[in-house]
């Protein structure tokens, strides 16, 4: 296994610096400035140096995880800027196998959803033709409503499978792992082993890659064993994958509507100020237990929310 990078460079514009620097703030991250700088950002083994020309440099041996995890998804979309792994291109050959990827990892409110779809030459094929893509390119939840069902009738309900996370569950594992790679990695071995009870003959699982590959593997049970696991960055562009995550991105959509109705608050997406108004006005209304049932509670926003901060 070929080591990895622990340097990483891109450019920004001004609205994705402010937008990271506010991300990090809000995840406690230890925030100053330097020459040239805008900020500079540390947390554990990753430095993130945000400069006023508009680069970005990030160094540490969390580097890799950080533009997987944090800067790719939740920022610029993906970079073109070699963080390992070779993308699969849009026209590549499509043999039989699973993709498994996630929703809600980065959102405060709502849970934690793992989708995983199986496909064959015609399936997939297929779901191409129609516009499966990464869901993080559709903007439109109409538009994943749609697709999500388009994939569930042309790959079958045997080759498509999701386990959400909720609150509850999710903040009691969140604790007991104490990692949130740990924990989406022993979800994707439960997608796996469903995909695999339900459809035994793929022959191989692709995902993203994570920060130590063997995570996935180690949790794995029986059935998921005797499977080629394959990762790489940029697993989405797969059609597997691809399609894995809008079935993922449906259900979390569907659950962030429920978690609202019960609210009675809107609840948006990501960790910024507006999620962190919104759980203020919960916190008033339905106390430290009724802002628990709809967030994760690692996050930094509800120690803040929680102490008036």
């Amino acid at each position: 296994m070929s080591a990895h990078r622990t340097t990483f460079t891109a450019v920004l514009t001004p609205e994705q610096t402010e937008k990271l620097q506010l991300l990090l703030s809000e995840r406690n991250w230890e925030l100053s400035q330097g020459p040239y700088m805008v900020f500079r950002a540390v947390k554990e083994k990753t430095n993130v140096c945000a400069y006023e020309s508009g680069k970005l440099v990030v160094q540490g041996k969390g580097a890799e995880d950080f533009i997987t995890f944090v800067l790719e998804p939740e920022v610029t979309g993906v970079l073109d800027n070699g963080t390992g792994g070779a993308a699969a291109e849009e026209n590549e050959p499509i043999t039989p196998h699973g993709g498994i990827d996630e929703s809600g990892k980065g959102d405060f409110f709502g849970p934690l959803v793992i989708a995983g779809v199986g496909v064959t030459p015609e399936s997939g094929a297929k779901l191409r033709e129609l516009g499966v893509c990464d869901s993080k390119k559709i903007s439109s939840d109409k538009r994943i409503f749609t697709l999500a069902e388009a994939i569930r009738q042309h790959a079958g309900a045997a080759n498509c499978t999701v386990v959400t996370f909720k609150m509850e569950t999710y903040n009691r594992l969140y604790t007991q792992f104490g990692n949130l790679n740990r924990l989406l990695a022993w979800g994707h071995a439960r997608v796996i082993e469903n995909l695999l009870e339900a459809n035994p003959a793929l022959p191989r699982m692709l995902s993203d890659q994570f920060a130590d590959p063997s995570l996935i593997q180690r949790a794995l049970m029986e059935k998921g064993r005797t499977i080629r696991l394959d990762q790489r960055t940029k697993a989405e562009s797969d059609i597997a994958v691809a399609a894995a995550s809008i079935l993922a991105r449906e259900r979390f959509c569907l659950a962030l509507r429920r978690l609202e109705e019960e609210t009675g608050c809107p609840l948006p997406r990501g960790a910024g100020p507006a999620v962190k108004a919104a759980a203020a006005a919960i916190l008033e209304k339905s106390g430290v237990n009724g802002l628990r049932r709809c967030c994760k509670t690692h996050f930094k926003t509800f120690e803040e929310v929680v102490n008036g901060d």
